[in-house]
Protein backbone atom coordinates (compact mmCIF):
# COMPACT_ATOMS: atom_id res chain seq x y z
CA UNK A 1 0.00 0.00 0.00
CA UNK A 2 2.50 2.50 0.98
CA UNK A 3 4.33 2.36 -2.39
CA UNK A 4 0.77 1.77 -4.56
CA UNK A 5 -0.11 5.34 -2.91
CA UNK A 6 3.11 7.01 -3.51
CA UNK A 7 2.60 6.09 -7.80
CA UNK A 8 -0.64 7.00 -7.44
CA UNK A 9 -0.33 10.56 -5.95
CA UNK A 10 2.79 10.89 -8.11
CA UNK A 11 1.04 9.81 -11.35
CA UNK A 12 -1.66 12.07 -10.50
CA UNK A 13 0.32 15.26 -9.73
CA UNK A 14 3.59 14.91 -11.49
CA UNK A 15 2.95 12.76 -14.77
CA UNK A 16 4.02 9.55 -16.41
CA UNK A 17 7.62 9.62 -15.47
CA UNK A 18 7.35 10.13 -11.70
CA UNK A 19 4.80 7.14 -11.85
CA UNK A 20 7.27 5.11 -14.16
CA UNK A 21 10.08 6.10 -11.51
CA UNK A 22 8.40 5.24 -8.06
CA UNK A 23 6.83 1.74 -9.70
CA UNK A 24 11.11 1.47 -10.63
CA UNK A 25 11.66 2.26 -7.20
CA UNK A 26 9.28 0.36 -5.16
CA UNK A 27 10.83 -2.92 -7.24
CA UNK A 28 14.00 -2.37 -5.84
CA UNK A 29 12.81 -0.70 -2.11
CA UNK A 30 10.88 -4.19 -2.16
CA UNK A 31 14.01 -6.01 -2.20
CA UNK A 32 15.16 -4.34 0.82
CA UNK A 33 12.35 -3.91 3.09
CA UNK A 34 11.37 -7.77 2.26
CA UNK A 35 14.97 -8.66 3.41
CA UNK A 36 14.42 -7.13 6.12
CA UNK A 37 10.83 -8.28 6.78
CA UNK A 38 12.11 -12.06 6.18
CA UNK A 39 14.23 -11.77 8.90
CA UNK A 40 11.96 -10.42 11.33
CA UNK A 41 9.78 -13.35 10.03
CA UNK A 42 12.08 -15.88 11.40
CA UNK A 43 12.96 -13.86 14.22
CA UNK A 44 8.53 -14.04 14.88
CA UNK A 45 8.98 -17.99 14.71
CA UNK A 46 11.11 -18.54 16.90
CA UNK A 47 9.18 -15.83 19.84
CA UNK A 48 5.92 -17.61 18.83
CA UNK A 49 7.84 -20.93 19.95
CA UNK A 50 9.25 -19.81 23.11
CA UNK A 51 6.01 -17.57 23.89
CA UNK A 52 4.08 -21.15 23.56
CA UNK A 53 6.14 -22.47 25.71
CA UNK A 54 6.22 -20.03 28.45
CA UNK A 55 10.02 -19.50 28.05
CA UNK A 56 10.18 -15.76 28.84
CA UNK A 57 13.57 -15.60 30.15
CA UNK A 58 14.56 -17.01 26.36
CA UNK A 59 12.32 -14.58 24.61
CA UNK A 60 14.04 -11.90 25.96
CA UNK A 61 17.38 -13.06 24.79
CA UNK A 62 15.89 -13.75 21.48
CA UNK A 63 14.24 -10.04 20.98
CA UNK A 64 17.43 -8.80 22.37
CA UNK A 65 19.76 -10.41 19.41
CA UNK A 66 17.54 -9.76 16.99
CA UNK A 67 17.54 -5.73 17.81
CA UNK A 68 21.31 -5.69 18.65
CA UNK A 69 22.21 -7.71 15.60
CA UNK A 70 18.69 -7.09 12.75
CA UNK A 71 19.85 -3.00 13.29
CA UNK A 72 23.78 -3.38 12.78
CA UNK A 73 22.78 -5.41 9.55
CA UNK A 74 20.15 -2.74 8.21
CA UNK A 75 22.59 -0.04 8.90
CA UNK A 76 25.02 -2.27 6.85
CA UNK A 77 22.78 -2.78 4.18
CA UNK A 78 21.45 1.14 4.17
CA UNK A 79 25.02 2.50 3.97
CA UNK A 80 26.12 0.17 0.79
CA UNK A 81 23.16 0.21 -1.35
CA UNK A 82 22.98 4.14 -1.18
CA UNK A 83 26.26 3.86 -3.16
CA UNK A 84 25.10 1.17 -5.52
CA UNK A 85 21.46 1.96 -5.98
CA UNK A 86 22.67 3.99 -9.58
CA UNK A 87 24.65 0.84 -10.88
CA UNK A 88 21.80 -1.65 -9.67
CA UNK A 89 18.90 0.92 -11.68
CA UNK A 90 21.32 0.67 -14.98
CA UNK A 91 21.70 -2.84 -14.09
CA UNK A 92 18.21 -3.77 -15.13
CA UNK A 93 18.23 -1.60 -17.92
CA UNK A 94 16.17 1.55 -16.61
CA UNK A 95 15.91 4.06 -19.14
CA UNK A 96 17.99 6.91 -18.91
CA UNK A 97 14.71 9.58 -18.24
CA UNK A 98 14.17 7.88 -15.33
CA UNK A 99 17.17 7.06 -13.43
CA UNK A 100 17.08 10.47 -11.56
CA UNK A 101 13.96 10.72 -10.25
CA UNK A 102 14.38 6.67 -9.40
CA UNK A 103 17.72 7.05 -7.16
CA UNK A 104 16.12 10.14 -5.24
CA UNK A 105 13.36 8.36 -4.27
CA UNK A 106 15.49 5.37 -3.29
CA UNK A 107 18.39 7.85 -1.55
CA UNK A 108 15.63 8.61 1.29
CA UNK A 109 14.04 4.89 1.15
CA UNK A 110 17.42 3.28 2.00
CA UNK A 111 18.38 6.05 4.51
CA UNK A 112 15.58 5.25 6.87
CA UNK A 113 15.86 1.88 6.70
CA UNK A 114 16.46 1.59 10.37
CA UNK A 115 12.56 3.00 10.95
CA UNK A 116 11.42 0.39 8.87
CA UNK A 117 13.31 -2.36 10.54
CA UNK A 118 12.07 -1.21 13.89
CA UNK A 119 8.41 -1.03 12.68
CA UNK A 120 8.68 -4.41 11.12
CA UNK A 121 10.80 -5.81 14.34
CA UNK A 122 8.11 -4.71 16.65
CA UNK A 123 4.93 -5.68 14.77
CA UNK A 124 6.87 -9.29 14.18
CA UNK A 125 7.01 -9.44 18.58
CA UNK A 126 3.18 -8.46 18.54
CA UNK A 127 2.16 -11.19 16.50
CA UNK A 128 4.63 -13.53 18.21
CA UNK A 129 2.14 -13.30 21.07
CA UNK A 130 -1.06 -13.44 19.47
CA UNK A 131 -1.95 -9.18 18.85
CA UNK A 132 -2.27 -8.78 15.36
CA UNK A 133 -5.05 -6.81 16.05
CA UNK A 134 -2.81 -4.23 17.29
CA UNK A 135 -0.50 -4.42 14.26
CA UNK A 136 -3.86 -4.22 12.43
CA UNK A 137 -4.90 -0.83 13.72
CA UNK A 138 -1.18 0.92 13.80
CA UNK A 139 -0.47 -0.22 10.09
CA UNK A 140 -3.59 1.20 9.35
CA UNK A 141 -3.03 4.24 10.68
CA UNK A 142 0.46 4.45 8.95
CA UNK A 143 -1.32 3.41 5.29
CA UNK A 144 -3.15 6.73 5.82
CA UNK A 145 -0.75 9.11 6.96
CA UNK A 146 1.22 8.14 4.32
CA UNK A 147 -1.77 9.19 1.58
CA UNK A 148 -1.83 12.75 4.06
CA UNK A 149 1.96 13.17 4.34
CA UNK A 150 1.84 12.13 0.30
CA UNK A 151 -1.05 14.33 -0.77
CA UNK A 152 0.75 17.51 0.95
CA UNK A 153 4.75 17.05 0.52
CA UNK A 154 3.74 16.10 -3.66
CA UNK A 155 0.67 18.34 -4.02
CA UNK A 156 0.89 21.19 -1.30
CA UNK A 157 4.88 21.15 -0.93
CA UNK A 158 5.73 20.10 -4.94
CA UNK A 159 8.49 18.10 -3.10
CA UNK A 160 7.81 15.59 -6.59
CA UNK A 161 9.33 12.00 -5.66
CA UNK A 162 10.98 13.03 -2.96
CA UNK A 163 8.37 14.13 -0.94
CA UNK A 164 6.85 10.35 -1.50
CA UNK A 165 9.40 8.75 -0.37
CA UNK A 166 9.69 10.97 3.12
CA UNK A 167 6.34 10.11 3.70
CA UNK A 168 6.61 7.13 3.62
CA UNK A 169 9.72 6.50 6.11
CA UNK A 170 7.77 9.16 8.12
CA UNK A 171 4.62 7.31 8.16
CA UNK A 172 6.79 3.97 9.41
CA UNK A 173 7.84 6.19 12.06
CA UNK A 174 4.78 6.71 13.37
CA UNK A 175 3.54 2.80 13.27
CA UNK A 176 6.96 1.50 14.57
CA UNK A 177 6.27 4.09 17.52
CA UNK A 178 2.63 3.20 18.34
CA UNK A 179 4.09 -0.77 18.54
CA UNK A 180 6.96 0.53 20.79
CA UNK A 181 4.39 2.14 23.54
CA UNK A 182 1.35 -0.26 23.39
CA UNK A 183 4.11 -3.17 23.74
CA UNK A 184 5.55 -1.49 26.68
CA UNK A 185 2.51 -0.38 28.22
CA UNK A 186 0.60 -3.87 27.42
CA UNK A 187 3.19 -6.63 27.56
CA UNK A 188 5.72 -5.42 30.29
CA UNK A 189 6.54 -8.75 30.87
CA UNK A 190 8.18 -8.89 27.72
CA UNK A 191 10.50 -6.14 27.41
CA UNK A 192 14.03 -6.64 27.42
CA UNK A 193 15.72 -6.24 31.10
CA UNK A 194 19.41 -5.06 31.47
CA UNK A 195 20.66 -9.13 32.56
CA UNK A 196 19.31 -10.19 28.66
CA UNK A 197 22.24 -7.78 27.14
CA UNK A 198 24.63 -10.94 26.51
CA UNK A 199 25.15 -12.94 23.80
CA UNK A 200 24.35 -16.26 23.71
CA UNK A 201 26.27 -18.26 21.17
CA UNK A 202 23.41 -21.23 20.56
CA UNK A 203 20.36 -18.30 20.43
CA UNK A 204 22.67 -15.77 18.06
CA UNK A 205 23.18 -19.00 15.96
CA UNK A 206 19.44 -19.88 15.85
CA UNK A 207 18.31 -16.27 15.10
CA UNK A 208 21.28 -16.31 11.89
CA UNK A 209 20.11 -19.44 10.86
CA UNK A 210 16.27 -18.61 10.98
CA UNK A 211 16.07 -15.07 9.91
CA UNK A 212 18.70 -15.63 7.31
CA UNK A 213 16.31 -18.50 5.75
CA UNK A 214 13.32 -16.12 5.83
CA UNK A 215 15.24 -13.24 4.28
CA UNK A 216 16.41 -15.71 1.56
CA UNK A 217 13.34 -16.50 0.53
CA UNK A 218 11.79 -12.78 0.56
CA UNK A 219 15.05 -11.72 -1.26
CA UNK A 220 14.70 -14.27 -3.81
CA UNK A 221 11.28 -13.12 -4.48
CA UNK A 222 12.29 -9.41 -5.28
CA UNK A 223 15.57 -10.62 -6.77
CA UNK A 224 13.55 -12.51 -9.32
CA UNK A 225 10.75 -9.41 -9.64
CA UNK A 226 13.80 -7.35 -10.36
CA UNK A 227 15.16 -9.32 -13.05
CA UNK A 228 11.83 -9.25 -14.58
CA UNK A 229 11.62 -6.23 -14.56
CA UNK A 230 14.68 -5.70 -16.42
CA UNK A 231 13.18 -7.62 -18.56
CA UNK A 232 10.15 -5.24 -18.98
CA UNK A 233 12.21 -2.18 -18.98
CA UNK A 234 13.45 -3.20 -22.28
CA UNK A 235 10.01 -2.49 -23.75
CA UNK A 236 9.37 1.10 -22.88
CA UNK A 237 7.71 3.54 -21.03
CA UNK A 238 4.01 2.51 -21.81
CA UNK A 239 5.37 -1.00 -20.58
CA UNK A 240 7.10 0.01 -17.69
CA UNK A 241 3.93 2.01 -16.60
CA UNK A 242 1.62 -0.79 -17.44
CA UNK A 243 3.20 -3.03 -15.44
CA UNK A 244 3.59 -0.52 -12.40
CA UNK A 245 0.08 -0.39 -12.53
CA UNK A 246 -0.69 -4.25 -12.64
CA UNK A 247 1.83 -5.70 -9.84
CA UNK A 248 0.95 -2.73 -7.67
CA UNK A 249 -2.83 -4.55 -8.07
CA UNK A 250 -1.43 -7.88 -7.69
CA UNK A 251 0.54 -6.98 -4.66
CA UNK A 252 -2.56 -5.42 -3.12
CA UNK A 253 -4.36 -9.10 -3.60
CA UNK A 254 -1.21 -11.19 -2.84
CA UNK A 255 -0.93 -9.34 1.02
CA UNK A 256 -3.75 -11.41 1.97
CA UNK A 257 -1.76 -14.18 1.19
CA UNK A 258 1.29 -13.41 2.75
CA UNK A 259 -0.74 -12.30 6.26
CA UNK A 260 -2.40 -15.75 5.82
CA UNK A 261 0.94 -17.39 5.65
CA UNK A 262 2.29 -15.21 8.47
CA UNK A 263 -0.92 -15.89 10.50
CA UNK A 264 -0.44 -19.77 10.00
CA UNK A 265 3.16 -19.59 11.12
CA UNK A 266 2.21 -18.28 14.39
CA UNK A 267 -0.86 -20.32 15.12
CA UNK A 268 1.27 -23.07 14.47
CA UNK A 269 4.40 -22.06 15.94
CA UNK A 270 2.62 -21.26 19.41
CA UNK A 271 1.21 -24.63 19.69
CA UNK A 272 4.52 -26.50 17.95
CA UNK A 273 5.86 -24.62 21.35
CA UNK A 274 3.26 -25.76 23.66
CA UNK A 275 3.77 -29.38 22.92
CA UNK A 276 -0.03 -29.13 21.24
CA UNK A 277 1.01 -31.41 17.73
CA UNK A 278 -2.52 -31.84 16.61
CA UNK A 279 -3.88 -28.93 17.21
CA UNK A 280 -0.79 -26.90 15.27
CA UNK A 281 -1.88 -29.90 12.30
CA UNK A 282 -5.56 -28.76 12.40
CA UNK A 283 -5.14 -25.16 12.36
CA UNK A 284 -2.48 -25.99 9.33
CA UNK A 285 -5.33 -28.03 7.53
CA UNK A 286 -8.64 -25.23 8.06
CA UNK A 287 -6.06 -22.95 7.20
CA UNK A 288 -5.31 -24.21 3.78
CA UNK A 289 -8.90 -24.77 2.78
CA UNK A 290 -9.42 -21.25 3.82
CA UNK A 291 -6.48 -20.23 1.85
CA UNK A 292 -7.49 -22.46 -1.43
CA UNK A 293 -10.78 -20.44 -1.20
CA UNK A 294 -9.68 -16.86 -0.74
CA UNK A 295 -7.38 -17.87 -4.06
CA UNK A 296 -10.44 -18.34 -5.71
CA UNK A 297 -12.28 -14.99 -4.74
CA UNK A 298 -9.16 -13.42 -5.21
CA UNK A 299 -8.99 -14.69 -8.75
CA UNK A 300 -12.71 -13.61 -9.58
CA UNK A 301 -12.46 -10.60 -8.27
CA UNK A 302 -8.95 -9.70 -10.17
CA UNK A 303 -10.29 -11.10 -13.67
CA UNK A 304 -13.49 -9.23 -13.36
CA UNK A 305 -11.97 -5.93 -11.95
CA UNK A 306 -9.04 -5.73 -13.75
CA UNK A 307 -10.34 -2.45 -15.78
CA UNK A 308 -11.65 0.03 -13.59
CA UNK A 309 -8.84 -0.70 -11.26
CA UNK A 310 -6.07 -0.37 -13.80
CA UNK A 311 -7.93 3.14 -14.96
CA UNK A 312 -7.45 4.30 -11.10
CA UNK A 313 -4.09 2.88 -10.98
CA UNK A 314 -2.82 4.65 -14.33
CA UNK A 315 -1.78 8.29 -14.80
CA UNK A 316 -4.48 10.33 -16.28
CA UNK A 317 -2.16 10.88 -19.21
CA UNK A 318 -1.10 7.49 -20.16
CA UNK A 319 -3.92 5.22 -20.69
CA UNK A 320 -1.80 3.89 -23.87
CA UNK A 321 -0.97 1.05 -21.01
CA UNK A 322 -4.29 0.78 -19.83
CA UNK A 323 -4.60 -2.71 -22.78
CA UNK A 324 -1.41 -4.07 -21.57
CA UNK A 325 -1.80 -3.46 -17.82
CA UNK A 326 -6.05 -5.37 -17.89
CA UNK A 327 -4.95 -8.22 -20.17
CA UNK A 328 -1.36 -8.81 -17.68
CA UNK A 329 -4.14 -9.02 -14.83
CA UNK A 330 -6.61 -11.36 -16.31
CA UNK A 331 -4.08 -13.61 -17.44
CA UNK A 332 -2.28 -13.94 -14.36
CA UNK A 333 -6.01 -14.15 -12.25
CA UNK A 334 -5.97 -17.52 -13.45
CA UNK A 335 -3.40 -19.08 -11.49
CA UNK A 336 -4.36 -17.02 -7.66
CA UNK A 337 -5.29 -20.31 -6.65
CA UNK A 338 -1.95 -21.76 -6.98
CA UNK A 339 -0.46 -18.32 -4.95
CA UNK A 340 -2.97 -18.61 -2.18
CA UNK A 341 -2.00 -22.97 -1.35
CA UNK A 342 1.66 -21.81 -1.72
CA UNK A 343 1.13 -19.47 0.87
CA UNK A 344 -0.61 -21.92 3.19
CA UNK A 345 2.41 -24.41 2.57
CA UNK A 346 4.82 -21.46 3.51
CA UNK A 347 3.23 -20.63 6.63
CA UNK A 348 3.43 -24.27 7.80
CA UNK A 349 6.74 -25.06 7.19
CA UNK A 350 7.96 -21.73 8.68
CA UNK A 351 5.69 -22.56 11.78
CA UNK A 352 7.23 -26.17 12.40
CA UNK A 353 10.97 -24.77 12.42
CA UNK A 354 11.39 -26.08 8.53
CA UNK A 355 12.01 -22.32 7.48
CA UNK A 356 14.81 -23.39 4.61
CA UNK A 357 11.79 -25.08 2.40
CA UNK A 358 10.21 -22.09 1.50
CA UNK A 359 13.59 -20.30 0.36
CA UNK A 360 14.77 -23.65 -1.82
CA UNK A 361 10.86 -23.79 -3.52
CA UNK A 362 11.36 -19.47 -3.80
CA UNK A 363 14.52 -19.50 -5.51
CA UNK A 364 13.75 -22.20 -7.89
CA UNK A 365 10.30 -20.90 -8.92
CA UNK A 366 11.74 -17.78 -9.88
CA UNK A 367 14.18 -18.52 -11.79
CA UNK A 368 11.75 -20.37 -14.02
CA UNK A 369 10.09 -17.07 -13.64
CA UNK A 370 13.06 -15.28 -15.10
CA UNK A 371 13.60 -17.50 -17.70
CA UNK A 372 9.93 -17.89 -18.73
CA UNK A 373 9.40 -14.23 -18.90
CA UNK A 374 12.80 -13.62 -20.90
CA UNK A 375 10.92 -15.66 -23.61
CA UNK A 376 7.81 -15.34 -23.88
CA UNK A 377 7.87 -11.47 -23.86
CA UNK A 378 9.69 -11.29 -27.01
CA UNK A 379 6.13 -12.11 -28.92
CA UNK A 380 3.22 -11.86 -25.98
CA UNK A 381 4.59 -8.77 -24.51
CA UNK A 382 3.05 -8.67 -20.37
CA UNK A 383 0.64 -11.32 -21.00
CA UNK A 384 4.25 -13.42 -21.27
CA UNK A 385 5.34 -12.47 -17.90
CA UNK A 386 1.96 -13.28 -16.74
CA UNK A 387 2.34 -16.96 -17.76
CA UNK A 388 5.78 -16.68 -16.18
CA UNK A 389 4.17 -16.13 -13.09
CA UNK A 390 1.64 -19.11 -12.92
CA UNK A 391 4.59 -21.39 -14.22
CA UNK A 392 6.25 -20.09 -11.25
CA UNK A 393 3.08 -20.68 -8.62
CA UNK A 394 2.55 -24.05 -9.86
CA UNK A 395 6.34 -24.87 -9.63
CA UNK A 396 6.32 -23.77 -6.02
CA UNK A 397 3.37 -25.86 -4.97
CA UNK A 398 4.38 -29.11 -6.56
CA UNK A 399 7.40 -29.07 -4.72
CA UNK A 400 5.97 -28.17 -1.76
CA UNK A 401 3.67 -31.18 -1.52
CA UNK A 402 6.64 -33.24 -2.36
CA UNK A 403 8.35 -31.56 0.37
CA UNK A 404 5.56 -32.24 3.10
CA UNK A 405 6.11 -36.16 2.83
CA UNK A 406 9.63 -35.54 3.99
CA UNK A 407 9.57 -32.61 6.34
CA UNK A 408 6.47 -33.53 8.78
CA UNK A 409 7.53 -33.38 12.38
CA UNK A 410 8.85 -29.99 14.23
CA UNK A 411 12.19 -29.36 13.64
CA UNK A 412 12.86 -26.56 16.56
Amino acid sequence: MYNMIDALILGWFNGSDAFGAAGIGGTVMNLFLFILTGACTGVCVILSYLYGKDDLKTFHREFFHAVFFGGLFTIFISIGFIFLSEPLLRLIQTPDSLIGLTSSYLHIILGGLIVCFANNLLAAVLRAVGNTLATLIFLGISIFTNLLLDIWFVAGLSLGISGAAWATILSQFIAAALSGIHLKIKYPQLMIHREDLRVDPALLMQTIRFASASALQQASIYIGKLLVQSVVNRLGTASINAYTAATRIEAFANSFGDSGSAAESVFIGQNTGAGNYKRAENGFRNGFRMMAALGMVMALLLFLSASPLCRLALPKDNLSSLSPAVYYLRVVAFFYPLCFIGCANVGYFQGTGHIHVPAVCSALQLSLRVILSWFLTRRMGLAGVALATGAGWALAVSMHLFARKFYSAPSL
